[in-house]
This record gives C-alpha cells, structure tokens and sequence, in this order.
C-alpha cells in the first residue's frame, strides 16, 4: 500500500468501529445497584487500540502521506501507535524523545519497537522537550530532525482533529450508558468523549499524571476543536498511584483480581487505575442505585 492520501487507505485497515460493549457482573457493583459495562476501544485494531485510533485517523488523513513527526517519553504508547500507522499506511515517521541522554543508551522494548515499525527517532535535552511548543523551538527542532516537511502532531496526539474524532466515542456510548468513565493523559480522548455524550450523560475522567492541571487542558482543547466547552465532565485526581508510568503492588493486586474474575486483560498504566478509582467511588456510593457506568478500556495488556 502506499502513502495514505484518504480515509480509504485508513478503512482498508478494517477497525472494528463501533467497538465491542460488554458487561461484567461484579458484586462490589451489585451491591450498590450499579451496573457496569466495559466498552473495548482495545479491540478496534491490534496495532492502533484504543484512542489511539480514534485520535490519530484524522490527522493520519490530513497529512495526506508526508512524514509525520511527534513526541513522547521513552515509554510513549502514542509513539508506538504513531510508528505502527506509519509502517502501516507507508508513510514516513520521527519520533522526539524526551532525553537526550537516551541516545547513547540501548533501546527499551517500546522504543525498539518504534523503530522496527520504520520510525526514526530524534532525542532532545529535556529542556528543549518542554519547550517544544514554542514555535522557534519547534522549527529548530524540524530543522535537527530534518523534517521541515513534516505533519507535526502533539505529544499524546491531542490536537483539534483528534478531539473531533474522538466525539464519536460518545456517540457509540450516548444511548447505552448514563456515566462514561475514562484514563486521561493528555486529556484529548475525554474532550471529543464528553462532546459526544452530549449534556444528558456525565463523563468522570481519572488523570494518570499527578499535578490537577489537566482541567485547564481539556477545556483548552474543546475550545480548540468546538469553539468552547462541550458535555458534563469532571475529573477526580485520587488515582494516578504517584505519577505518569508509576504504579503500586495495590494497583496489580486490583488489576490481578479483575483479570481473574473477568477474563478482561487490564493495561496497568491507564485502564486499571481508571477501573481502581471507579470501584472506589462505586464503594464510596458517589454513584446513585440504577447508573448504568461504561468504563473505556483505552489500551491492552
């Protein structure tokens, strides 16, 4: 296949759109007259899960084949998908990463993989790397990596185009379920999510990062993609068990025993710390007797 120039190219993949929604019985719900539905983005395709689909089809179609050039961590599940859907579609990809010192150091397995997908990788200072959306910065940073040429998408892939994607994960979610909760990073999944969900459905979103500072973020982006806030969203920041890539033996216990009870694989870094702070509000009674919660499975194990 060559470069994608169409949504077709992107259809050919075949995700699986509109994603399986599957309930689990599970008594700590039960009890509280909660019922609880998984709606599993991990399953649209097993290369780009997740909002990782919904969020980079768009720009994917609007770079219209150039190279596509974005950021992450060494351990950036954005870069993977990034990289995939380039060795996917036959399109060009960089990849900026945080830590120059990584250059002279092995590649961990997430960042190999980037690379047997066919991305080149560029690693910056970490100064430099905050910095990046200053466009003086960034042009400097095209320059390096020679790739004036490229589409430049946003670390986590959350620009306006992605958000907008992203609205149709309400959409398939509006008539099923009266609260939709989701893992947050960037905040651009739950942006589109909340606008699609409309005001008559609330969207809890659970911030993987510690700091509170994703609020400003997600209305940033909806005033972006829509012109000004859209839905009825809030955010509870109890549950990023330290930080971005930390977790706890609490939290594998948690993800453990969901996976025995369930049969469902739980990604660690955002799935179970959205389902860990879910069964807490669940245990707290935040949740009235007769909702009906949809938790958004964003990755896999």
């Amino acid at each position: 296949m060559g470069p994608v120039t169409s949504n077709d190219a992107l259809a050919a993949l075949r995700p699986r759109l509109p994603s399986p929604l599957q309930e689990v019985r599970d008594d700590r719900f039960a009890r509280r007259g909660v019922r609880l539905l998984l709606k599993r983005d991990d399953l649209i395709h097993p290369d780009l899960i997740g909002n990782k689909w919904r969020k980079l089809a768009p720009n994917l179609a609007a770079a219209d084949g150039r190279p596509i050039l974005t950021f992450g961590g060494a351990y950036s599940n954005h870069l993977r998908a990034t990289a995939a859907a380039g060795r996917l579609l036959g399109v060009p990809t960089i990849g900026v990463v945080r830590g120059h010192e990584l250059a002279d150091r092995p590649l961990n397995p997430s960042l190999a993989r980037c690379v047997a997908d066919g991305m080149r990788l560029h690693f910056v200072d970490r100064s430099t790397y905050r910095r990046k959306s200053d466009p003086a910065v960034l042009a400097a940073l095209l320059h390096a990596a020679h790739a004036e040429d490229a589409y430049v998408v946003p670390e986590g892939g959350s620009n306006s185009l992605a958000v907008q994607g992203c609205t149709a994960l309400g959409e398939e979610l509006r008539d099923h379920a009266d609260v939709v909760a989701i893992a947050c990073g960037t905040g651009g999944t739950l942006a589109g999510l909340a606008a699609g969900a409309g005001p008559e459905r609330r969207v809890l979103g659970i911030p993987v990062l510690k700091g509170g500072f994703l609020g400003d973020g997600i209305r940033a982006l909806q005033k972006a993609a829509f012109g000004g806030p859209r839905g009825d969203w809030w955010l509870d920041d109890r549950f990023h068990f330290g930080g971005y890539a930390r977790t706890t033996p609490e939290l594998h216990a948690f993800a453990e025993e969901f996976e025995e009870r369930h049969g469902v694989g739980v990604e660690r870094l955002y799935v179970a710390k959205m389902l860990y702070g879910l069964f807490t509000l669940v245990d707290e009674g935040a949740l009235a007797p007769g909702t009906v919660v949809a938790a958004v499975l964003t990755g896999s194990r």
